[in-house]
Order: structure tokens, then C-alpha cells, then sequence
């Protein structure tokens, strides 16, 4: 094969940024001194991440370890462009879309209240080895603003066992931190379907049009099937694997939709905490539409290869100064380490 074609030029790329994240990482403290208070904060999360789920757990990341990958197009909207001159957002595109649980257990029940907030993340095929991807939840919110508020939490959910004095640590913990307390009690029922799940950008960019025009935005991606859960009965008798057995079977029989809108920030919006939801008053500008049309056939190790990056971004998108931002890939690239020896 032709090694300047544009797939191999794509590898390529991701293996240099990859290896620069992972060299940045690992240099920050001598190798003798990774398991102090000085460990690099990417690699202490994942760390924290392999703890509580008793890991790491080999080819599956550290946390979102279960999932099911699928492939089809993204095709813009023509308001898209009056926001954002983003080459997706002039034309059609290929897209992957992996949509996964929560935690870093590869065998978590799918209605377990643990599997929620679930992800799901989008690659934008832009052509010529060039891609750009979205990550989201099914939650409009984040639990803590910064990395280190969140690497207390999972420090503070590991050193409360059921030994643990009270109020145990993590109680301690969410009575100082009212987001994080908003996010671990909201009931998020189990999904009927990952087609019938809303997920949410809870980071923001900015935007820039043609014009020079800018707006900062969050995604908002919306089912074509409508939203459905499951009543606590249903989800008590449901299989282990039902929402990864159960897509791939959906989109035999029909194209799975979902509409992609951004919403825009109002001037007195806080654009760098993801605590902090949106009013639903915000405009919201509609994107494109993703189809998904084929279930991926060797889902372990292309999950496990393939590395999602929300701030690889083509001109007309630029990253906030959000701090969870930031530390996304950082911590994505130390997991792919783990699960790519």
C-alpha cells in the first residue's frame, strides 16, 4: 500500500500527537516518583479511573471501557455554515460513532445506573487523513469545573468503602460541591436504545463563519427515534448487553438518526465551567443530521485503536479555555497507552 495514503498519513499523525502527550506525561517527574503527589494530573486520573474499577483492564480504556462502534454520514444543514466555515460543515462526511457506558468495567450491565451518564463520541472523516471529533454525554452537565475538583471526587468515592467513618469522604465532598452533588442524584433512567438517548457537549468552542463572525457554542445532539427510557421494571429484565446487541440490530433494519444543533452562549454565559448548564432559552442553530447506517464488524480492536481527540479542530473551530477541556486528550492518550501495549 501507497504510504502516503491519506488513512496511513492519518495514523501516522495520531501515533506523532500521541507520542508527544505521552513523552510530555511522562517527563514531567522522574519515573521513581509517578506514585506521588507530584504524578502528572493526566495520569492520576486514569490511575484513580483503573482503581475504582478494580483495573486496568487489558485493550479497554479507563473509563466508557464498554461500548459499540458504528459507521455512516454526517450531512450538514445549510444554517451550519452561517456559523462555522468548518469543511464538515460544507458537505457530507463519513463519521464513527462509538457510544459506550460509563465507568472503566468492561462488564457492566447496560441498565445499571452506573453505565449513566453514557458517551458518545463522533469522528468526522475530513478527508486526506484529516478528522475532527465531538465528545459528549447524556448529561448537560459535568460534576466539578476543574481537574483537580475531579480527581478529589474519584479519590473521595475510592476512600469510601463501606468501612469507611462518616460522613465518608465522598459525602464530605458533595456537601462542598453542590454541582457535583445535582449530578450524582439526578435519576437518568436506563435508555430504551443509544438511538433514543439526547447527548450533550459540555464543553465549549468557538465558532467562526466565512465572515470572521464568532460565537461561542456547545453541542446538543437530539434522537430522530425521540427520547425513551426504561421504567424500573423493564430495566430489571433486561440483558447485560441489551444497548450493545440492540443498536447493530436497529440500524439492520433502518438508519439510526440523530440531529446536531449548537447552542449558542448568551453574553453573560460561562463558557469555561461545564457544572453550569445553558438556558434552554439559549438559540440553538441546527448542524446536520448523522445516519447511521452499519454496526462496525471487528469491534474490539478497532474500539481499541481508535483514540478520540475533541480539540484536533479544523479552522472555524477553536477550543474554549474550559480547564475539563484541556485535560481531555492529555488523559485519552495515557488510557490509549494502557490499552494499546
Amino acid at each position: 500500500m501507497n504510504r502516503h495514503h491519506p488513512a496511513n498519513q492519518f495514523v501516522q499523525r495520531t501515533k506523532t500527537l500521541l507520542a508527544s502527550v505521552l513523552i510530555t506525561v511522562s517527563t514531567v517527574v522522574p519515573a521513581q516518583e509517578q506514585n506521588t503527589d507530584q504524578t502528572p494530573l493526566p495520569v492520576a486520573l486514569v490511575n484513580q479511573l483503573n482503581k475504582l474499577s478494580s483495573g486496568p483492564h487489558d485493550g479497554f480504556r479507563a473509563n466508557h471501557a464498554k461500548g459499540v462502534m458504528v459507521t455512516g454520514t454526517f450531512t450538514p444543514a445549510a444554517s451550519a455554515s452561517s456559523i462555522s466555515r468548518a469543511p464538515h460543515f460544507l458537505h457530507p462526511v463519513p463519521v464513527t460513532v462509538r457510544f459506550s457506558n460509563g465507568t472503566g468495567v468492561p462488564t457492566l450491565p447496560d441498565a445499571s445506573p452506573k453505565a449513566s451518564p453514557h458517551g458518545m463520541a463522533i469522528r468526522f472523516d475530513l478527508g486526506d487523513g484529516a478528522s475532527t471529533d465531538i465528545v459528549s454525554i447524556s448529561a448537560s452537565a459535568f460534576p466539578v469545573a476543574t481537574p483537580e475538583d475531579f480527581l478529589a471526587m474519584l479519590t473521595a468515592v475510592g476512600a469510601s468503602g463501606t468501612d469507611a467513618a462518616k460522613p465518608t469522604p465522598i459525602e464530605k465532598f458533595l456537601a462542598s460541591h453542590p454541582a457535583a452533588l445535582k449530578f450524582v442524584t439526578t435519576p437518568r433512567p436506563a435508555p430504551e436504545s443509544f438511538a433514543t438517548l439526547p447527548f450533550y457537549g459540555i464543553n465549549a468552542f468557538k465558532f467562526t463563519n466565512s465572515k470572521g463572525e464568532s460565537n461561542f457554542i456547545r453541542y446538543r445532539i437530539v434522537p430522530a427515534a425521540g427520547m425513551h427510557s426504561l421504567t424500573d421494571e423493564a430495566s430489571a429484565k433486561m440483558s447485560p448487553n441489551y444497548l450493545m446487541e440492540e443498536l447493530p440490530s436497529r440500524i439492520n433494519i433502518a438508519p439510526v438518526s440523530f440531529t446536531v444543533f449548537a447552542q449558542l452562549a448568551n453574553a453573560n454565559d460561562n463558557i469555561v465551567d461545564p457544572t453550569v448548564s445553558w438556558s434552554e432559552s439559549n438559540p440553538l442553530v441546527q448542524l446536520g443530521t448523522i445516519t447511521l447506517t452499519k454496526a462496525i464488524t471487528d469491534q474490539v480492536p478497532e474500539q481499541r485503536k481508535i483514540l478520540f481527540n475533541p480539540v484536533s479542530l479544523p479552522d472555524g473551530i477553536e477550543p474554549s479555555a474550559d480547564p475539563i477541556l484541556a485535560i481531555r486528550f492529555p488523559t485519552y492518550a495515557v488510557s490509549y497507552g494502557q490499552r494499546a501495549q
